[in-house]
C-alpha cells in the first residue's frame, strides 16, 4: 500500500498480527521499464538494513493502540524462525534482498508480487524461486495478484511455496477465483541442516552486516507438532503456450466483463484465423464459468446472472452461456467469398454464439457515391483499372464501414432483441499486423478491448489446433487450412484474389523474428541486418537479408502512426508495438532511413565483392 513518510511516498509492505502492525517494509527496487512506471508515484526505500519511527495517523492509533511503528528494511523474528520480506521486483534485480537475509540467518522469505502472465514466463519465475533456496536454503514463500487491474495486464496468481530448491505447493496459474489460499507443513530443521553444509554459504554468512530484528511474540510451531506430516515435493506442471492462450486472455476477458458490467461481447467474425481465435477465447471463458459454477463459486454465478439479467439464471453449458454473452456478426461485401461466409456461420453455431449476417456493400456504394457527387470523380480499384491510391482508399472504405456497423450493433442488438444493456466490441488483429501497421486505422481493428492483440499469428495458429481438439469443433481446421485474406479487393473468377502474407511482402514467421529483435533485442536498421545475416544464412543471400530488413523497416516507420490507435490488447508478447504504454518509441520517423540504409548498402557490396572474388580463385 501506499504509505507516506516525512513527505515521501513509499510503496509499501504493511506486515500485522492480531491488529496490530509489526512493521511497514518500503519497497527498495521499483519497476520501471516496459509496463511498469513505479517511480512516477514512489521513490524507493534505499536504506539499506535501517529502520525509522513512524507516527501512525489518529484513525489508526485508535485502531491498533499504537502510536508509532517500525518503518524501514527489518526482519521478524518469532521464537522459532526469523521472517524476511521481498517485494516483487526485488526478486527479480540481480542482487535480492533474499541472498543477503538468507545470509544473516533468516528462514522464510515472503514476496507479495504483482507479476503479470506472458507466455512462457512461468519458467522464468518459478526458476527465479526455487534457484534462490538452492544456493542458499531456506524457505520461499511467493503469492501473486490475480485478475485484471483495469489494464491490459492479466495477473494470474502461481502462488508457490519452496524449500532447498524444490517445490512444495504449486498454486492454480488460471482462475475465476478471486482468492486462493496455499498451504504445506515444511520442518524448520531441514532449512537448518542444509545450510550448515553448505562451507562458502556458510563464510558468507560470517561476514553479512546483520538486519534489525522485531521481536514478535508469536510462534509458528508448536511443541507437540512430532506427529505432523509434513508436504512432500511436488513437479511443476506446466501449460504449453496454447493452453496459456485458452485460460489467461479468457480469464482477462471475464474480469473485464463483469466489471464493465456489460452485457457481452459483440465480435466481427471473418471466416479467418484471427477473428475464430478471438470466438474461441469467449468460449474458452464460456467453459470456465460453466466449470466454476458446477464446483460451487457462488461470485461467479452471481456476476453471470447480472450480466444475463436474470436472477435465477444458471448457465447449462457453454454453448448455452455463449448464445448470452456473445455477438457474431459476419459482414460481407462484393470482394467476400462463400467460402468465409460459410466458415463464419459454421464456427457461430458450434459455438452456439448469436450470429448475424448482413452485406455493406450499400453503405459503401452511398459513401463513394458522396465523394463522387462533389468531386465527379469516381476511383477504381488496381483491378478494374485504377490506381494504388485509388486502390488503397476503396479497400479502407470498407474496413471502416465495418468499424462504424460494429459499434451501432453493439450500442442496439440486444435493444432490438429485447434485453437489456450494451456489448463490447472485441478487436481481432494480431501482434504481427499491428508491429508492421498491417491495419487500416480506425477500421474492426478499433475496438473496446483485444483479447488477442500481444499474440503472434505463429501462437494464434497452434492455439486454433488446440481449441479444435479441446473443444471438438471441427469448422477450425478449414480455417486454419484457408489462406489468411482481407478480402478487401475484388475476387478474381469468384475466387479470392489477395492474401495477407503477399500484400504485407513477408511471412508471419518473419514478422515474429523482426518484432523480437525490435523491440526485445533493440536493434535499428543496420544492426538487425547484421543479426539475420548470420540467422538467415542458409536461406538468403545478403542482398536478400539488406531488401527484407529495408521492406520492414519503410513498412513499419511509415505505419508507426497507427500504434497511437491501437485497441488495448492483452499483453502476451514482449515485443508489444502498443504505443500507449509499453513501447515508447515515437510514432513519426523519417521513412528513408538514410543513415541506416547506407550502411546496409555498403556493407552488402563489400560481401558480394568478397564472394565474388571467392569464386573466381587467386590469379
Amino acid at each position: 500500500m501506499p504509505v507516506m513518510h516525512r513527505n515521501v511516498r513509499y510503496n509499501c509492505r504493511v506486515i500485522f498480527l492480531n491488529r496490530r502492525i509489526l512493521l511497514i517494509r518500503p519497497k527498495m527496487a521499483l519497476a520501471n521499464e516496459a509496463n511498469y512506471r513505479e517511480l512516477r508515484w514512489f521513490t524507493p526505500w534505499s536504506r539499506s538494513r535501517q529502520v525509522e519511527e513512524y507516527f501512525l495517523p489518529r484513525m489508526l492509533q485508535d485502531l491498533t493502540k499504537q502510536e508509532t511503528v517500525l518503518f524501514g528494511d527489518a526482519v521478524l523474528a518469532t521464537w522459532d524462525t526469523c521472517i524476511g520480506s521481498e517485494v516483487c521486483e526485488e526478486l527479480w534485480t540481480p542482487h535480492s534482498p533474499h541472498v543477503d537475509m538468507g545470509l544473516d540467518g533468516v528462514e522464510i522469505i515472503t514476496n507479495a508480487s504483482g507479476s503479470h502472465h506472458m507466455l512462457r514466463k512461468a519458467h522464468a519465475r518459478v526458476d527465479l524461486v526455487t534457484m534462490a533456496t538452492t544456493k542458499n536454503g531456506g524457505i520461499y514463500l511467493l503469492a501473486n495478484q490475480k485478475g485484471c487491474d483495469g489494464d491490459r495486464l492479466y495477473y494470474d496468481g502461481c502462488a508457490m511455496i519452496a524449500m532447498n530448491g524444490r517445490i512444495f505447493a504449486q498454486g492454480s496459474q488460471f482462475s475465476l477465483d478471486d482468492v486462493e489460499v496455499l498451504t504445506a507443513t515444511l520442518d524448520l530443521e531441514d532449512v537448518r541442516s542444509y545450510r550448515a553444509e553448505i562451507s562458502s554459504r556458510n563464510l558468507a554468512a560470517s561476514r553479512v552486516n546483520p538486519y534489525p530484528r522485531v521481536k514478535v511474540d508469536f510462534a509458528l510451531s508448536c511443541h507437540d507438532d512430532l506427529l505432523e506430516s509434513v508436504s512432500e515435493p511436488v513437479e511443476w506442471k506446466y501449460h504449453r503456450p496454447e493452453e496459456e492462450i485458452s485460460l489467461g486472455p479468457a480469464c482477462w476477458l471475464w474480469d473485464y466483463l463483469r466489471r464493465s458490467q456489460q452485457a457481452g461481447f459483440f465480435l466481427p467474425l471473418s471466416g479467418g484465423v484471427d477473428s475464430a481465435a478471438t470466438a474461441c477465447l469467449i468460449y474458452s471463458m464460456c467453459h470456465q464459468i460453466c466449470e466454476a459454477v458446477a464446483r460451487g463459486n457462488q461470485e461467479v454465478l452471481t456476476d453471470i446472472r447480472a450480466i444475463v439479467d436474470e436472477s435465477s439464471y444458471i448457465p447449462q453449458n457453454p454453448q448455452e452461456l455463449c448464445g448470452h454473452v456473445l455477438t457474431t456478426c459476419y459482414m460481407a461485401s462484393e470482394n467476400s467469398s462463400q467460402e468465409t461466409c460459410n466458415r463464419a456461420q459454421k464456427l457461430a453455431q458450434q459455438i452456439g454464439s448469436y450470429h448475424i449476417g448482413l452485406n455493406i456493400d450499400p453503405a459503401v456504394k452511398a459513401i463513394v457515391g458522396i465523394f463522387s457527387l462533389v468531386t465527379g470523380k469516381s476511383p477504381l480499384f488496381a483491378a478494374h483499372g485504377g490506381g494504388r491510391r485509388e486502390d488503397l482508399a476503396l479497400q479502407n472504405v470498407q474496413a471502416r464501414i465495418r468499424m462504424v456497423l460494429a459499434y451501432l450493433f453493439a450500442q442496439l442488438s440486444l435493444w432490438s432483441r429485447g434485453t437489456c444493456g450494451g456489448l463490447l466490441v472485441l478487436g481481432s488483429a494480431n501482434v504481427d499486423e499491428s508491429l508492421l501497421g498491417y491495419l487500416t486505422k480506425y477500421d474492426c481493428s478499433s475496438a473496446d478491448i483485444n483479447p488477442i492483440g500481444g499474440i503472434s499469428k505463429t501462437d494464434l495458429r497452434a492455439f486454433v489446433q488446440f481449441c479444435m481438439e479441446r473443444f471438438q469443433l471441427p469448422v477450425l481446421q478449414d480455417i486454419l487450412s484457408a489462406p489468411a485474406t482481407a478480402e478487401l479487393e475484388p475476387l478474381a473468377d469468384g475466387q479470392v484474389s489477395q492474401t495477407d502474407e503477399d500484400d504485407m511482402g513477408m511471412t508471419y514467421s518473419e514478422l515474429s523474428v523482426y518484432g523480437r529483435l525490435r523491440k526485445i533485442a533493440k536493434v535499428g536498421p543496420y544492426s538487425m541486418f547484421c543479426k539475420l545475416l548470420n540467422m538467415w544464412k542458409d536461406t538468403c543471400t545478403p542482398r536478400q537479408v539488406a531488401d527484407k530488413v529495408k521492406q520492414f523497416f519503410w513498412k513499419y516507420s511509415v505505419n508507426r502512426h497507427k500504434m497511437t490507435t491501437l485497441t488495448p490488447a492483452y499483453h502476451a508478447e514482449n515485443y508489444s508495438p502498443d504505443d500507449n504504454r509499453f513501447d515508447l518509441r515515437p510514432f513519426l520517423y523519417n521513412t528513408r532511413w538514410p543513415w541506416q540504409f547506407r550502411c546496409i548498402e555498403s556493407q552488402v557490396l563489400q560481401l558480394e565483392r568478397k564472394s565474388r572474388q571467392d569464386l573466381d580463385g587467386p590469379d
